[in-house]
């Protein structure tokens, strides 16, 4: 019933920052808990941050605590990812991902996301 589009990514040097962004579309965009996932190369994918319908609680994978920030507008049916000081390390395809489930207790699953973007490159040089 969502569909998923994520924008931002590119080609970067180590010390830049990018902001994604994840335009969703319909009318229920509040309805929805949020994700941000990625998969480097070689590797499966993981949790990078997760935000709350409402905007007023965030979650971060450890690795970028302090580092990345997730937020979202609703108005604009928008989530966004505030990647700042990159490293080589953060080279990955970035994935955002939606809930619409009513019983909910983790953002860093995956499995408790119904939708799921197309995902943007960022690749990280340096």
């Amino acid at each position: 019933q969502v569909q998923l589009v994520e924008s931002g990514g590119g080609l970067v040097q180590a010390g830049d920052s990018l902001r994604l962004s994840c335009a969703a579309s319909g009318r229920t965009f509040t309805n929805y808990r949020m994700g941000w996932f990625r998969q480097a190369p070689g590797k499966e994918r993981e949790f990078v941050a997760g935000i709350s319908r409402s905007g007023s609680n965030t979650y971060y994978a450890d690795s970028v605590k302090g580092r990345f920030t997730i937020s979202r507008d609703n108005a604009k049916n928008t989530v966004y990812l505030q990647m700042n000081s990159l490293k080589p390390e953060h080279t990955a395809v970035y994935y955002c991902a939606a809930s619409a489930r009513v019983y909910f207790s983790s953002y860093v699953d995956e499995m408790h996301y119904d939708y799921w973007g197309q995902g943007t490159q960022v690749t990280v040089s340096s």
